[in-house]
C-alpha cells in the first residue's frame, strides 16, 4: 500500500479533519483547494457514493453523467452567466480555439433544463428524476479547510422534473427522506434547517447541517425541535421595544456619538428606540450602482442575505435582473458618487438625495428600506443629517417619512424569542452544510423554454427541483466530528477498512501465520480488513491504527498463548480478548449491529 503518515500537523491545515487527513495520508495537496484522494481516501469516497446511490435509486431516481464543459450560451439563457463569473465570481469560464465561451461545471441546472427541454413533451413522461456523482469545479476566492472548501470536489446532484406544486413536494419530501437515510447510514450527527437558496434560486430549500463546532455556518434552533434555520434565513421575535424616553420632538447636540453605544449612553436612552440608518452601495446586474438606506431598530443587526434577496425583488424598479455585488461602501468608493461629504454617524432615514453626485450608472436618489421592527416606535431617536447632532422624540409620518418599502432584513440571534412559540427561545451550534435541496419551481423553464403538454392539452412550464450532496465533504465532515488527539474515528460505513490486523513482532512466525490466516478468513467474509506486516516497533504500528482510524484492531501479541487475539475497538478504546476461531463471526456481528442500528434510527 502507498502509505505514509506526518507525525506533525502540516502548516497551512486550520482544522482538526484537514490536519488528520492529511497526517494520515489520506490526501495530498496539489495546488490551492486542489487535492489528491489518495488510496484510503478513494475507499472511504467509494463507500459514502454507494450509500448515496443506494438511497436516490430506491428513492426512484436514475443515474446518469452529465458533462463538466458547459456552453456559455446556456448560462446565458438562464440569466446565470454573469452572476457566475461576475457577481459571485465562482465559475471557471475559458474560451475555447474558436473563441467560444465555456465553463468547467459548478452545478448542472442549465445542462438539465435543456436535456428536458427537448426530451419530456408531455404529462405522461413525468416526473422525471436524474442524478449525477461527479467532479464540480468552484473558483473559490479562498480555498481553506482541505475538502470543505476546495476548488475541485466530488458531488451527487439531482434534479427532478414535475407537472405541479403538490408532485414537486412529493419529490421535495422523497428527497428528505434520501437525505436523511444517507446521513444517518453514513453515522453522522445532523440537523435539516431552514435555507436561502442563494443563486440557485427557487421557493423552498433546506440545507443538512453535520454538527461540529469547526463548521462555518451557524444554525439556530429551539429544543422543542419545531424550529432549524441556517442564521441567513432564521427568522426570530425581537425584544421588546422600552418605552420611549422622549416625548417632545427637538434637535440636540450630542458630539462624539458616531455609535449606537455612545449615542445611548449619552441621551441616557435604549438602543431599541433609536433608529439607525445604515447605508450600502448595491450593484445590479446591468452595472447600475444604487445607494441603499436601511432603517433598523438601534440594538439589531441587518442580515446581508436577507437584504439582497430584498434587492434582488426590488431589481426590476432598476430596469434588472440581479444584484452582482452589496458591500458598505467605503471612503474610496464614496468618493465615486458622494456630492459632499455624508454626516456618518448622524444620518437620517430621510437624508437628501442631493448628496449623490449626477454621474453616468449611479441612480439619483436613495433606495430607501425599513426594517419591520423600526417601523412601530414612537418617539424614536435617530441622525439629525448633521455631524453632533440627532434628534429626538421622532415619529414616522410627522417629523420623519417612513421610507417606501417595509422589509425583514434583521439578523436573528439566539436567545431571540421564537415565531412559532414565543415560549422558546433561540439556541446556536456550528454546522458544516454538506447537503442542499431546492424547490426550485419554473426558474429555469421559463427561462429556457422548457415546456410539457399537461392533460388539457395546454403548453405549461415544467416544475424543477435540485438536490445536491457534497460527497467529499461529507467524508470530511465525518472527521471533524468525531475524532480525538490521537486520530481519526471513523464511523463504521464509511472506514476504508472495518479492521487492521497488527502483527507486534514479525520476527514471531506464530503471530505472522495467525495473523495472515485471520487477513484471509476476515477479507473472504466481507469485513475488509488491512494487515500492517511493517517491520516497525508496535508503539509505531498502534499510533499509526489509531491516527487512521479503523475501527476494530486486531493484534496477534501475547494473548495468542491462550488461542486468543486482542481486538481493541477504536471509538471507545475497549479491549477484547477473543478466541481466534470467534474473530471472523464477532467482528462481522459488531459491524452488522451498527450498520442496521443506523439504518434504523
Amino acid at each position: 500500500m502507498l502509505f505514509l503518515t506526518l507525525r506533525d500537523d502540516p502548516a497551512d491545515a486550520e482544522i482538526p479533519s484537514h490536519k488528520l487527513l492529511l497526517r494520515a495520508g489520506y490526501i495530498r495537496r496539489i495546488g490551492s483547494g486542489v487535492y489528491a484522494y489518495l488510496p484510503l481516501m478513494w475507499r472511504v469516497l467509494q463507500k459514502v457514493s454507494q450509500i448515496v446511490r443506494e438511497e436516490m435509486n430506491a428513492a426512484g431516481a436514475q443515474e446518469c453523467l452529465l458533462p463538466q464543459l458547459q456552453p456559455a450560451d446556456l448560462w446565458k439563457e438562464s440569466g446565470r452567466w454573469d452572476t457566475y463569473t461576475k457577481a459571485e465570481g465562482i465559475m471557471f469560464s475559458l474560451k475555447d480555439r474558436r473563441d467560444q465561451e465555456q465553463a468547467l461545471g459548478p452545478t448542472h441546472e442549465e445542462v438539465i433544463t435543456t436535456i428536458a427541454r427537448d426530451m419530456i413533451r408531455s404529462y405522461r413522461q413525468l416526473p422525471q428524476l436524474l442524478y449525477q456523482i461527479q467532479t464540480k469545479f468552484r473558483d473559490e476566492i479562498r480555498p481553506r479547510f482541505g475538502l470543505m472548501r476546495g476548488r475541485e470536489f466530488i458531488m451527487k446532484d439531482a434534479y427532478s422534473f414535475n407537472v405541479d406544486e403538490e408532485s414537486l413536494e412529493k419529490t421535495y419530501q422523497d428527497m428528505h427522506i434520501a437525505y436523511s437515510n444517507i446521513l444517518r447510514r453514513s453515522g453522522l450527527a445532523f440537523r435539516d434547517v431552514q435555507a436561502d437558496s442563494g443563486a440557485i434560486g427557487g421557493s423552498a430549500s433546506q440545507e443538512f447541517m453535520v454538527l461540529a463546532e469547526a463548521g462555518e455556518d451557524e444554525v439556530l434552533y429551539t429544543k422543542d425541535g419545531q424550529y432549524a434555520a441556517n442564521v441567513e434565513k432564521a427568522v426570530s421575535l425581537p425584544p421588546d421595544a422600552q418605552p420611549s424616553a422622549f416625548t417632545n420632538y427637538e434637535k440636540r447636540e450630542t458630539p462624539g456619538t458616531e455609535t449606537i453605544e455612545k449615542v445611548c449612553e449619552f441621551l441616557k436612552c435604549s438602543s431599541t428606540q433609536l433608529v439607525k440608518n445604515v447605508l450600502y452601495e448595491t450593484i445590479f446586474d446591468n452595472g447600475t450602482s444604487v445607494l441603499v438606506l436601511v432603517s433598523i431598530r438601534g440594538d439589531q443587526e441587518v442580515n446581508d442575505v436577507k437584504l439582497q434577496n430584498e434587492l434582488t425583488k426590488l431589481a426590476p424598479k432598476y430596469d434588472a435582473k440581479t444584484v452582482i455585488k452589496l458591500a458598505v461602501p467605503d471612503t474610496e468608493a464614496q468618493a465615486k458618487w458622494a456630492s459632499k461629504p455624508l454626516p456618518l454617524g448622524y444620518i437620517a432615514p430621510d437624508v437628501a438625495d442631493d448628496y449623490i453626485k449626477s454621474v453616468k450608472n449611479i441612480a439619483p436618489g436613495f433606495l430607501r428600506l425599513v426594517d419591520k421592527t423600526a417601523t412601530d416606535l414612537k418617539n424614536f431617536v435617530t441622525g439629525a443629517n448633521e455631524s453632533g447632532y440627532h434628534v429626538v422624540g421622532a415619529n414616522w409620518g410627522e417629523q420623519v417619512k417612513l421610507p417606501e418599502f417595509a422589509v425583514d432584513v434583521r439578523k436573528a440571534r439566539p436567545g431571540d424569542r421564537a415565531k412559532h412559540n414565543p415560549e422558546q427561545t433561540l439556541e446556536s451550534a456550528r454546522g458544516i452544510e454538506v447537503g442542499h435541496i431546492f424547490q426550485l419551481g419554473t426558474k429555469y423553464s421559463i427561462a429556457m423554454g422548457a415546456t410539457f403538454t399537461n392533460e388539457q392539452g395546454e403548453e405549461k412550464p415544467l416544475l424543477m427541483g435540485c438536490y445536491g450532496v457534497g460527497v467529499s465533504r461529507l467524508a470530511q465532515a465525518a472527521v471533524e466530528q468525531s475524532y480525538d488527539k490521537d486520530g481519526i474515528i471513523w464511523p463504521v460505513a464509511i472506514a476504508p477498512y472495518h479492521a487492521i490486523i497488527t502483527i507486534p513482532n514479525i520476527n514471531d512466525a506464530q503471530q505472522v501465520e495467525i495473523a495472515e490466516k485471520l487477513y484471509t478468513q476476515l477479507n473472504q467474509a466481507g469485513v475488509e480488513t488491512l494487515l500492517d506486516d511493517r517491520n516497525e516497533r508496535a508503539g509505531v504500528k498502534f499510533k499509526d491504527a489509531d491516527l487512521i482510524g479503523i475501527p476494530y484492531r486486531i493484534v496477534t501479541g501475547r494473548a495468542i498463548a491462550n488461542g486468543k487475539v486482542e481486538v481493541v475497538e477504536r471509538k471507545s478504546r475497549k479491549s477484547h480478548e477473543i478466541a481466534i476461531a470467534d474473530v471472523v463471526s464477532t467482528l462481522n456481528q459488531w459491524i452488522q449491529s451498527v450498520n442496521s442500528e443506523q439504518r434504523s434510527q
